[in-house]
């Protein structure tokens, strides 16, 4: 029996690497845009991580035997990553890569809304549900501040629209994978057909739109080079191995780092500018999530401290 662990500093480590690539994600979408369209870039960097997860597969065999009736799951998990990504993609034409990935990341709120209705043991507390009214009155006024100078206010709003949308997709598809046979397969099958999905449908629709042209600068192929071995390869399955050892919730209170990071380099890399109720809002929105995603965490504290004091 696989028996998950608390957080030691081997996995902090881990984690603060993760969430420093993660938050890189936008940006360089973000930066090589003008060489290769946003959706044509995910549709691309998913189709080599696919393959190389499915070498990663068949040099592993022996756990495809646990695969069986995870196909119609496989391509609804497949359809959503895919529609996802399609959001952020889209919305970057319009929004700054700091509001995206602050918008992106509450989907944990998404789905911790989602398990309280879909399993007993999911039941959110009241201090959980004090955490999504704070993260919410983030969105709000992160969704409703100023735009940058030279920014259209609508174009903004409709950048952080898609980017909301698609943490509602990804939401979906953590759902769907928590209440499937998805659940109980091995990790880089569930990738695998993520990834798969997303190459089929966003390479369809770059195709279908017109944005397939491709400018080989430097930056875009060190770009779409970090996204596919870095991203979307190392880094999903070095999620997927933590998930397979340590605590989850542990882990997804050290993930709040993620959008800390993608605003730091944002404004560090690409120069953008922030409004300070957007940098309100958006730490309101870390605070929801860090209280709902940190729930158990935040309760041994209190319990340690108050035993400390007897």
């Amino acid at each position: 029996m696989n028996t998950r662990k608390p957080i030691d500093a081997q996995a902090a480590a881990i984690m603060t690497v993760l969430c420093a690539v993660w938050g890189l994600q936008q940006v360089a979408i973000k930066a090589a845009s003008p060489d290769i369209a946003p959706v044509f870039q995910i549709a691309l960097r998913s189709g080599f991580a696919a393959l190389m997860v499915g070498l990663l597969l068949l040099a592993r065999r022996q756990e495809l035997k646990r695969t069986s009736g995870t196909w119609q799951a496989g391509i609804m998990v497949g359809v959503l990553f895919a529609v996802e990504y399609l959001a952020v993609a889209e919305g970057l034409h319009y929004t700054s890569a700091a509001h995206m990935v602050i918008f992106l990341y509450t989907a944990p709120i998404f789905v911790a809304i989602g398990l309280h209705f879909r399993f007993r043991s999911e039941r959110l507390t009241p201090l959980q549900w004090l955490g999504i009214l704070i993260a919410f009155s983030g969105v709000v006024l992160a969704f409703y501040a100023p735009a940058a100078p030279g920014v259209s206010v609508v174009h903004q709003r409709i950048g952080d629209a898609l980017g909301l949308l698609g943490a509602m997709f990804w939401a979906g598809t953590t759902l769907t994978i928590r209440s499937s046979r998805l659940s109980d397969a091995p990790a880089p099958l569930t990738l695998f057909y993520q990834l798969a999905g997303a190459f089929v449908i966003l390479a369809l629709m770059a195709l279908a739109t017109g944005q397939t042209e491709v400018q080989l600068t430097s930056v875009a192929v060190t770009s779409l080079a970090f996204q596919t071995i870095v991203i979307s390869f190392f880094s999903f399955l070095a999620w997927f191995w933590l998930l397979g050892r340590y605590l989850g919730s542990r882990l997804g209170v050290l993930s709040f780092l993620t959008p800390l990071f993608g605003v730091v380099f944002g404004v560090w890399l690409l120069d953008e500018k922030l409004e300070s109720s957007f940098l309100i809002g958006a730490l309101l929105v870390l605070a929801g999530i860090v209280l709902v995603s940190g729930h158990d965490v935040l309760k041994q504290v209190l319990l340690r401290r108050a035993m400390a004091k007897e």
